[in-house]
């Protein structure tokens, strides 16, 4: 039977990464986070996003530890946010995730903005806690193809993963036709459109499979071999975000919802952030 305990990508450094994951931006570190984290894991997530500036780890970690699944059964992702990027202070701020987690190895590090100036030695420091073993895999988020190939041409991998703002609304087709061509896993945050829903073609092909709209955006992530992260607090959410490997779109379909690309952000440009 596939779902999310089953279905994975396979990275370039050959790591195993599931298809769907939990994001848990904007979730709080007050029992929240840990409640969130037991339930998708209980509803067969076996995939936690979270980074320093989320604010959360702590909790994140302790939904891992106490929900009966073994630690390496869980694919951890944090990210080095920009106020810490640099090689030294990288390094430090992953061993300070690190201890928050409660972790001896993070299976996903990523660097969580393109800071100008900071994230080709961010990225060093990134290499070396892989080569160390400290974790199982590099990437970046929200980086655009110069940013890449800055990292490309100045470091000793490539990355493995890059985390971007991607849905019907903002499709980045170069962007993902480049990710392709490197080898780097394109995922996305904000795969819902952080709610933004109301879209006769999703409810239309919704309707087809019995699926609500979100189930059909999740699944043309999927189809379009891009890794998700859908948020959510409530538990009978977590389980509708999570079943999506009964029903397969058709070819047609995935083109109509690509087709709906407006270029269209929810969060900052990559090109022009201010924190």
């Amino acid at each position: 039977m596939t779902n999310a305990r089953t279905e994975s990508t396979t990275l370039s450094n050959g790591v195993q990464m599931p298809w769907l994951g939990l994001g848990v931006w904007k979730v709080k570190d007050d029992g929240e986070a840990e409640r969130t984290v037991a339930a998708a894991i209980e509803a067969g997530y076996r995939s936690i996003d979270t980074a320093a500036a989320y604010n959360n780890e702590e909790g994140v970690g302790a939904g891992i530890r106490n929900s009966g699944i073994a630690r390496d059964d869980i694919f951890v992702t944090t990210k080095i946010w920009n106020a810490n990027q640099g090689y030294e202070s990288s390094l430090a701020a992953f061993e300070e995730s690190r201890r928050k987690l409660g972790v001896d190895v993070v299976d996903l590090l990523l660097i969580h903005w393109p800071v100008k100036g900071k994230y080709t030695d961010t990225w060093r420091a990134l290499e070396k806690l892989y080569k160390d073993g400290y974790v199982r895999a590099i990437g970046v988020s929200n980086f655009q193809i110069h940013h890449l190939q800055d990292i490309i041409q100045a470091g000793e991998f490539v990355p493995m993963v890059n985390q971007v703002e991607y849905h019907p609304l903002l499709t980045q087709q170069e962007l993902h036709a480049f990710t392709k061509s490197s080898r780097i896993q394109l995922m996305a945050w904000s795969p819902l459109m952080q709610g933004n829903l109301d879209h006769s073609l999703l409810a239309e092909i919704g309707a087809k499979y019995g699926k609500s709209p979100a189930q059909v955006v999740l699944r043309w992530d999927l189809q379009n071999e891009v890794v998700t992260i859908p948020k959510s607090t409530n538990p009978l959410r977590l389980k509708e975000n999570a079943d999506i490997f009964d029903f397969a779109l058709t070819p047609e379909e995935v083109a109509q919802i690509s087709a709906l690309n407006r270029n269209q952000r929810f969060g900052p440009d990559p090109d022009n952030f201010n924190f």
